[in-house]
């Protein structure tokens, strides 16, 4: 692989595979702008990915190299996503993110099947003798170079509230609410309930396939996100149309 220097210190890399996805935009001002980022599109650079990423295609759409995202999602996650283009505003919309001061609601399709004992944390039912809603706590560890993240005995770091939406047959839409923000923490906590989310390549175990395999996305998606913007004092709320795609299963 052939890399140089680009935008802002970011590596440019000259051969990557082509991602046929583009993110949509879906509200913008003179601070931000918010995509809906599809499935295998990258937040920002990183290892083989550069083009093939939100950051470096929102720059280029809009010719304005001091773009950086708020935050970000994992590159097979879809959803909305937010960016800030004012270079004197970026503190105070990623201090939104820092300080879980941001409402997100995520979508993901799952089975349907019994829900199992987490070996470590704890499962609160909310709504006893119903299963679901529920409240999943655990210790969640993600170390750099490691694909997968894991949990482990210890202090809580990372709690969601899980509800079935939907029943498609085997499989279910869970509607996601995390209250603390992990890498993978999602994914690692349906797993963790023996309901591991359809085109997971990660998890409940590692499944190889070629960078420019699009055939199987993660059905995850951001679905909704919600925050007083910290200039304006008014209530944002954007909404990903990202559907959820059963056919993910294949």
């Amino acid at each position: 692989m052939i890399v140089g220097s680009g935008q802002r210190g970011h590596r440019i890399v000259l051969e990557e595979p082509p991602i046929p996805f583009e993110p949509r935009v879906i509200y913008e001002d003179q601070r931000i702008i918010v995509v809906d980022k599809p499935h295998f599109l990258a937040t920002m650079p990183r290892g083989m990915w550069y083009a093939g990423t939100v950051l470096i295609r929102i720059r280029q759409l809009y010719g304005e190299p001091d773009i950086i995202p708020a935050h970000r999602l994992d590159r097979a996650t879809a959803g909305v996503l937010v960016l800030v283009r004012d270079p004197a505003a970026r503190r105070a919309y990623q201090m939104l993110f820092q300080e879980h001061r941001v409402s997100k609601v995520y979508q993901c399709l799952a089975p349907v099947q019994p829900m199992v004992r987490p070996r470590t944390g704890t499962v609160r039912h909310l709504d006893p003798p119903r299963v679901f809603p529920l409240e999943r706590r655990s210790r969640v560890i993600k170390r750099r170079g490691i694909l997968q993240a894991w949990e482990e005995r210890g202090p809580v770091n990372a709690i969601t509230r899980v509800e079935l939406t939907a029943g498609r047959g085997c499989l279910a839409t869970y509607t996601l609410y995390p209250q603390t923000g992990k890498t993978h923490q999602l994914r690692v906590h349906m797993n963790s309930l023996g309901l591991p989310m359809v085109g997971d390549d990660l998890y409940p175990r590692i499944r190889t396939r070629s960078y420019d395999d699009f055939s199987r996305p993660l059905q995850l998606v951001a679905r909704r996100l919600e925050f007083t913007d910290p200039y304006t004092g008014v209530k944002r709320t954007f909404t990903s149309s990202v559907p959820l795609d059963p056919q993910g299963e294949a």
